[in-house]
């Protein structure tokens, strides 16, 4: 059997030394507890030890859930978005982490109107440039961006990355680094002007250390916490 409590602790653990390596304060770094498939009482185990942020792949699996939780949780959609099922992510979703176009943004800013909300969302590049996985190009985020500013519901709050799978986490660190380097530039350039924090969004739960000595604000853990998904 799991032991939830357990595991969030080691997972905290791990968070800190990472980014004590570096010379980041561990504060710096939230956990985004993936708990896609999982039932709520898994989910209310891991927040009874005291986490609060959840993330979900899929939609109508995550709205029941979200819908029964009695508990105020942070709910972050990780998953690809269809734009529609726009309405359903800006209704149950406190930041949407997969915004890969124009279009789905557009449809997120109008249901976050109609709801009369704020949506937080960060911006998914393809930093490995991988035909199969959904985000924009590195080169075609800054264009994005400023589309996303021009609309009045969303809040743009930094960028999400998901690398090319790798065995060895440390094949992985190229890629952070790009997507760090990548963040500070569109930083620098103005995009997050108005943010205290840019959130830096990448790393799981075989290379989560990694993606934090790189500069991961937010770092999406499930296996690690939660056990092995049937």
């Amino acid at each position: 059997m799991t032991n939830i409590r357990e595991n969030l602790a080691e997972i905290r653990r791990r968070i800190a030394a990472a980014a004590q390596r570096v010379k980041r304060d561990p504060a710096e770094v939230s956990l985004v507890a993936v708990s896609k498939k999982k039932p709520l009482a898994d989910i209310m185990a891991a927040h009874g030890a005291g986490q609060n942020i959840f993330g979900e792949n899929y939609l109508q699996d995550a709205g029941e859930k979200i819908k029964q939780c009695r508990e105020k949780l942070c709910w972050h959609f990780i998953g690809h978005v269809q734009s529609n099922k726009a309405r359903q992510v800006a209704e149950f979703f406190d930041i949407v982490e997969t915004v890969d176009r124009l279009k789905l943004a557009k449809a997120l800013n109008k249901y976050a109107g109609r709801f009369q909300r704020s949506l937080d969302v960060l911006v998914q590049v393809n930093i490995g440039r991988e035909l199969q996985k959904s985000g924009v190009l590195p080169e075609n985020a800054p264009e994005l961006l400023d589309s996303i500013n021009t609309l009045p519901n969303l809040r743009l709050k930094g960028i999400m990355v998901m690398p090319p799978y790798c065995v060895n986490p440390e094949e992985s660190r190229p890629y952070f680094r790009k997507a760090r380097e990548l963040t500070t530039d569109l930083k620098d350039r103005g995009f997050f002007a108005d943010l205290k924090v840019i959130e830096l969004s990448m790393g799981m739960s075989g290379d989560f250390e990694v993606a934090i000595e790189e500069g991961a604000t937010l770092v999406r853990v499930g296996t690690a916490l939660f056990g092995a998904r049937i």
